[in-house]
């Protein structure tokens, strides 16, 4: 069985988004991008609930790139479920935020990120990071085996 590799953005601004997804298609990767734009949306689906109930599909992502600053539930408040379920308690999630405080940080690897990544301000370093993020994630990373 062929294991293709997907990413799953969860990311509130439109704008992010935007440039997120042309950084990664720019670095040509192929990979199937899903995008959401809330915490409860990222958990309905990462878990196939709710309007994702039927979501068609891998049944996780090979990574998660992470806002903190979301509606409805937090980043922070999605990772914590994620290690408390043993089905995602070990997917990575790359926590992508505009957040410089020291706490965002310390919480996010407390509660088991596997990278804490600022967004740049310039269009240029941010393409790039997102870039290298997307290149390391799925294409050079191994993701731990499917139990």
């Amino acid at each position: 069985m062929i294991n293709i590799k997907s990413l799953l953005l969860v990311e509130d601004n439109p704008q992010d988004e935007m440039l997120t997804l042309r950084a990664l298609r720019k670095a040509k990767l192929a990979n199937r991008i899903d995008v959401v734009r809330d915490g409860q949306q990222a958990l309905d689906y990462l878990f196939k609930d709710g309007e994702f109930a039927d979501r068609e599909g891998p049944t996780l992502p090979t990574v998660v790139l992470l806002d903190i600053s979301l509606p409805r539930l937090s980043g922070l408040e999605v990772l914590e479920r994620l290690r408390a379920d043993t089905r995602t308690a070990l997917l990575p999630v790359v926590i992508l935020t505009s957040s410089d405080e020291d706490r965002d940080r310390l919480k996010s690897y407390e509660i088991g990120a596997n990278s804490f990544v600022r967004k740049p301000v310039n269009f240029a370093e941010f393409a790039e990071t997102v870039a290298n993020l997307g290149v390391y994630w799925l294409a050079t990373n191994e993701p731990p085996p499917v139990r």
